[in-house]
């Protein structure tokens, strides 16, 4: 036998063969046999037990080492779309060791907080010692529970306001972290049950739920939606400084004005137009703020903007894709002062066909900042002070010019959706003082159409320059959901044709049929919902709405990262500077499109359940009042009904459609009474009654008075239905679980 190794040796020995690191190695390596290999095992045991070594079932190791495999988990993702992953359980000294994910082919889409177990390899580099590849995911990160806090003798419970959540959480004493009795928590699933509820952690205080502006912050926080700018990119924002002139083409002689909504918070595009002396047509001037200047690829301002994707709005906040100093000040065109813009110059004939554009990087200094409701009434014969002096040399000039675009975009034939948007005003403490819908003027079709026609422009130069750039890409329909919007509209009478392919012709068709009756809102949000979600890519698979081969987002790089992504493109296919579009950028476009889709159905879903919220806590005082609706979904557990004054939705559970039995028919997403053969489609007309508003869920829940004008029939004597009177006794009980399905029908 060779000397028997001391604790440093053995120590020295494992930390050089990480992989084979087995007692039965070990003795091996040193040639310790028989009863000398209980000396060895000694030794092992108090390495252990000293702190200098990890053991798991068979193998001990440096514990300031890695594993061969390692259970880790992601931590971060960088400017280039790098992930990069931490041993999920380090007991090494200090902090843990970060290791490059290195991706192949056919492995999921990982995102930070997944768990993944992973081969472990050396680098040679000093920055980043160790590589991982995924063996497999173990799971995603851990689950995300916003709720109330209900505090008990021994712990406490949490109590979910996601409707997607039917069950209640426990929290031992010491994962309390502080929480009071009836605060608003976010907590962290932590493995394991207590008396059958999940076991939770809370890692942070939101405050009273029943304060007004909480609402918003539970949005915030349930969909992880990034709300505070870290210290260096606030100071990077606020270090910027004004644009000079300098190779800019000077539009400051322009009449470039803003039109926005009343309480817009930024204005990232302005617009005017003239008459065309060569051609007779119309000379048309789309002006956006240059962001591009000041977010440059790889500052910190860029990963921060890239990791929000874009900002979110809510009735009584904003969290903007750009800190305050750029996207409220030096990015936002303010009337009166310089700014920097990458601009459009777009030449029209008489008829809006576009003959001609080109792009330019430039200054321009605004001579007004309208809201809609502005522009449109100094049109109508009403300005004030601030429109009166550009009436007739830039307000009737862009009007001609969108009478002219309006032909050519009738022959387009875009989708004629038109379905109102809510407007909830709030007080100055945050509570709802009013519930309506937004006016929609011609201003607003106006700046629509020359934006689209901005879009489209940006994408056709970049095609032409063979640059990288992302598109903006809606697919045509599905034939299930086509099938299922045949079903609908000819439950309400109306006809789509069948057995050809599908052109947005045939739906204007059946949209203009719609308009002005009683089943307009219906149609015109069943043949939205048919709709495929459109989303951000690299390849070019066109625009089914909009009708267009071809589509980018351009006008809008305050609030979103894909236009500045397009702006980057620009820059660098006209050569104006060194902050376009980097090789490593354009060769991750691909991974940037998947993520900033991903951010943007993150806000989507946050605004729409904020909203629910609002209505909530507004119809919350009104509860046993009857509204009128419309039916606007069937399901197996109940129908739908949007409320007409509000614009709410609410959900009725088959328990409370009457004392019968009703069947479910897949196919034409109908409900039949059993006894009274009642037939309960999308589009009928319905009475409800309010019986539950939940603020912190946004649930309603509603009972049926009377559809299509009829009152709900009774069942016959003695013959109450059975499952009827055991549902409504068991109504409170399920209200959770029916908005669960709700939540996944909507």
């Amino acid at each position: 036998m060779k000397h028997f190794p001391s604790k440093d040796e053995i120590l020295d020995w494992i930390k050089d063969n990480p992989s084979q690191s087995g007692k039965r190695e070990i003795a091996r390596a040193f040639g310790i046999k028989g009863q000398a290999r209980v000396e060895l095992k000694r030794l092992l045991r108090e390495l252990y037990a000293e702190g200098h070594l990890s053991k798991d079932r068979k193998s001990y190791r440096d514990k300031n080492s890695l594993a061969p495999v390692e259970l880790l988990h992601i931590t971060t993702i960088d400017r280039d779309g790098d992930l990069f992953a931490a041993p999920l359980n380090w007991k090494g000294d200090g902090k843990a060791p970060t290791l490059l994910f290195v991706p192949k082919k056919g492995d999921p889409a990982l995102e930070i907080g997944d768990r993944i177990l992973c081969r472990i390899s050396s680098t040679g580099e000093e920055h980043i010692p160790h590589e991982a590849r995924l063996i497999r995911r173990i799971g995603r990160g851990a689950e995300k529970i916003i709720g109330v806090y209900k505090a008990q003798d021994f712990g406490g419970r949490i109590l979910p306001v996601d409707k997607k959540s039917d069950r209640e959480w426990q929290v031992a004493p010491e994962n309390r972290n502080g929480a009071r009795d009836g605060e608003l928590v976010e907590a962290e699933n932590v493995g394991g049950r207590t008396k059958g509820l999940g076991r939770a952690r809370i890692i942070a205080r939101i405050g009273d739920p029943t304060a007004p502006k909480a609402i918003s912050l539970i949005a915030i926080h349930e969909h992880n939606i990034p709300d505070r700018f870290p210290d260096v990119v606030e100071a990077e924002a606020e270090a910027a400084q004004p644009v000079e002139l300098g190779t800019r083409e000077d539009l400051r002689h322009l009449p470039l004005f803003t039109i926005d909504p009343a309480d817009a918070r930024d204005r990232d595009d302005a617009i005017c137009a003239m008459p065309d002396p060569e051609g007779g047509g119309h000379i048309v001037w789309v002006a956006i703020a240059d962001v591009a200047h000041y977010v440059r690829p790889g500052s910190q301002l860029d990963i921060e903007a890239k990791k929000r994707g874009n900002s979110t709005y809510f009735p009584d906040r904003v969290v903007p894709m750009l800190p305050e100093a750029l996207s409220g000040d030096l990015c936002s065109l303010h009337a009166g002062v310089e700014r920097p813009c990458v601009a459009l110059r777009i030449v029209l004939d008489k008829n809006g066909h576009k003959r001609s554009h080109r792009f330019t990087r430039g200054l321009m200094k605004s001579p007004a900042a309208l809201s809609y409701h502005q522009a449109q009434a100094a049109i109508d014969g009403a300005p004030d002070e601030v429109t009166t002096p550009i009436l007739d040399s830039a307000l009737r000039p862009l009007w001609a010019a969108y009478a002219a675009a309006k032909e050519a975009r009738e022959k387009r034939q875009p989708l004629h959706l038109d379905l109102p948007e809510r407007q909830i005003m709030l007080s100055d403490e945050g509570v709802v003082t009013s519930v309506a819908f937004r006016d929609r003027f011609d201003a607003h079709k106006l700046v629509e159409e020359f934006m689209v026609m901005a879009n489209v422009c940006a994408a056709e130069t970049l095609e032409k320059a063979k640059a990288d750039f992302i598109y903006r890409i809606h697919e045509e329909p599905n034939p299930d959901k086509m099938e299922a919007l045949h079903e609908t509209v000819q439950s309400v009478g109306m006809v789509l044709a069948k057995g050809q392919r599908l052109q947005t012709a045939q739906l204007n068709r059946l949209l203009d049929q719609a308009a002005g009756g009683e089943h307009a809102e219906l149609i015109n949000m069943i043949v939205l919902r048919s709709m495929t979600q459109a989303y951000y890519g690299p390849k070019n698979l066109g625009h089914f709405g909009l009708n267009l081969q071809r589509y980018a987002h351009f006008t809008s790089p305050i609030r979103r990262y894909a236009d500045l992504i397009v702006h980057r493109a620009l820059i660098a296919a006209h050569d104006w500077g060194d902050d376009g579009l980097t090789p490593a950028e354009a060769e991750n476009l691909e991974a940037i499109s998947e993520h900033i889709s991903k951010t943007e159905r993150r806000s989507m879903l946050a605004e729409r359940d904020t909203t629910d919220r609002y209505l909530s806590a507004f119809l919350s005082e009104q509860v046993g009042s009857a509204f009128a609706g419309v039916v606007s979904g069937v399901a197996r557990f109940g129908i739908f009904v949007k409320l007409d004054e509000t614009g709410a939705d609410g959900l009725i559970p088959v328990s409370r459609l009457g004392h019968e039995y009703f069947t479910f028919d897949e196919d034409s997403r109908t409900l039949t009474g059993e006894y009274s053969g009642r037939v309960l489609r999308a589009g009928l007309r319905a009475k409800v009654q309010l019986v539950e508003a939940d603020p912190l869920t946004g649930g309603l829940l509603l009972e049926l008075l009377e559809v299509d004008g009829k009152a709900l029939p009774t069942s016959r004597k003695g013959k109450r239905n059975h499952t009827a009177s055991k549902g409504k006794a068991r109504a409170k009980q399920k209200h959770r679980k029916l908005q669960t399905k709700a939540k996944r029908r909507r």
